[in-house]
């Protein structure tokens, strides 16, 4: 059978936000492309498949970022000293402006989709640009490259620079094209639809947008509540809405369809019942929050009233493309804001941290970042030898923890997704 094999190491994962599991000296069996089960010793029935024995190698689920701009990942790092809208204005819009020349795209691209494939990310969902060509170009790479995509066109029609703005008939043409071209054209990359956020889209382009994603019945992603200078603009923009997803709800684009709602610093009070439809997901971007000044959010809030909650690197406002990284981070901050904010709320530990960035975000694809059978296959393989210490006895889950904080950057060993290798 294809995409079938049985894996031998030390495994971990996190099948709630509250439990982890861990595996020691494991066989991960895996058939067509899905987890069958773990035993600690391998069955007869299965002495025909294909082994790899990683003996003393750590084996995790592959992680999901749930939001991120590949037209961003040129100046990551760059810029950090102004807050979301000036940001925006002064350094991400011309930036994205270059990406109407598709051999400029091609380029940045490949830097982007080569270092995704090297990081610890074997799903996310993508802002492209304005541009259809240039964000086709994208999902043929990240096709070849045997990751699994979400990829919007975003769309754009107003309050923007000018080479940003798009014509609102064209861009309802142009998104319609964009969706029909990607789901004809990929079979590991798919079409979401992306209205940038309220202030950049106008009325008739965000309704259209929302009954395009009904039509197709594909997903929608977008921003709310990241920054007070944003909310402030949405609230001039839309009076008439008692909150930031209150005027998304009334443009037709809440939880009609599988929807992503990036940062949501500030959902509290009149959005919380809002972000508990089960077709909302948080996108929860550590990094970004900090790099461009916008919040503390408390993300376990979330986990406890069950609401659909990840973890993703939100490029080129969050600084690294390592899920690595926004686990820590995710961490980290949420003690700050435990300490400094709200001591009612406890902080993220390192299990659900992991949770958020491998189950919770593997959820939006179907049934993925876990170990749990009838799960896909995304494996991670890792190497902590490379790690030495005099420390003995440490536990699976206590290794995994180490590795994943001394390892910002996310190197990984080898990388499966669905059960098919990519190195």
């Amino acid at each position: 059978m294809e995409r079938s094999f049985a894996l031998r190491g030390d495994i971990f994962f996190t099948p709630q936000y509250d439990k982890k599991t861990s595996c020691p000296s494991s066989w991960l069996v895996v058939i067509d492309g899905r987890v069958e089960g773990i035993y600690e010793k391998l069955p007869g029935r299965y002495s025909g498949l294909d082994k790899y024995d990683y003996s003393g190698r750590l084996i995790i689920p592959g992680l999901t970022d749930l939001h991120i701009h590949a037209s961003q990942y040129q100046f990551r790092g760059l810029w950090m000293d102004e807050e979301l809208l000036d940001w925006l204005n002064n350094h991400t819009f011309p930036q994205e402006a270059m990406y109407c020349d598709p051999s400029y795209a091609e380029k940045a691209y490949r830097i982007f989709v080569d270092d995704m494939l090297k990081s610890p990310t074997t799903r996310s969902c993508i802002f492209a640009t304005i541009h259809k060509d240039s964000s086709l170009l994208l999902c043929r790479q990240l096709e070849e490259s045997g990751l699994i995509s979400y990829v919007g066109k975003v769309s754009m029609d107003r309050n923007s620079p000018d080479i940003l703005i798009e014509d609102t008939a064209e861009a309802i043409k142009s998104e319609e094209e964009y969706i029909k071209q990607v789901r004809s054209s990929f079979s590991r990359v798919y079409p979401i639809v992306t209205p940038r956020f309220i202030p950049s889209c106008s009325d008739r382009l965000s309704m259209a947008l929302g009954e395009l994603a009904v039509k197709y019945d594909i997903p929608l992603q977008s921003h709310l509540s990241e920054n007070p200078g944003e909310l402030d603009w949405v609230s001039e923009l839309m009076p008439s809405s008692s909150s930031y997803a209150d005027a998304y709800d009334k443009l037709g684009l809440w939880g009609r369809v599988r929807t992503i709602m990036a940062h949501c610093v500030y959902s509290y009070g009149r959005e919380e019942e809002l972000l508990e439809n089960s077709n909302i997901y948080i996108a929860h971007c550590p990094d970004s929050n900090t790099n461009l000044s916008s919040g503390m959010m408390g993300a376990r809030y979330y986990l406890e009233r069950g609401c659909n909650i990840a973890l993703a690197t939100d490029v080129a406002g969050g600084a690294s493309l390592s899920m690595f990284r926004a686990i820590c981070d995710a961490v980290r901050i949420s003690k700050l804001r435990w300490r400094h904010v709200d001591q009612d709320l406890k902080p993220l530990d390192f299990t659900s941290a992991f949770y958020m960035a491998s189950k919770a975000g593997g959820s939006f694809f179907g049934s993925a970042g876990s170990f749990e059978p009838g799960c896909d296959a995304d494996i991670l393989v890792l190497d902590d030898s490379r790690l030495p210490t005099m420390l003995d006895g440490l536990t699976v889950a206590e290794r995994v923890e180490r590795y994943i904080y001394l390892n910002p950057d996310g190197s990984v060993l080898h990388k499966a997704v669905q059960g098919e290798w990519l190195f």
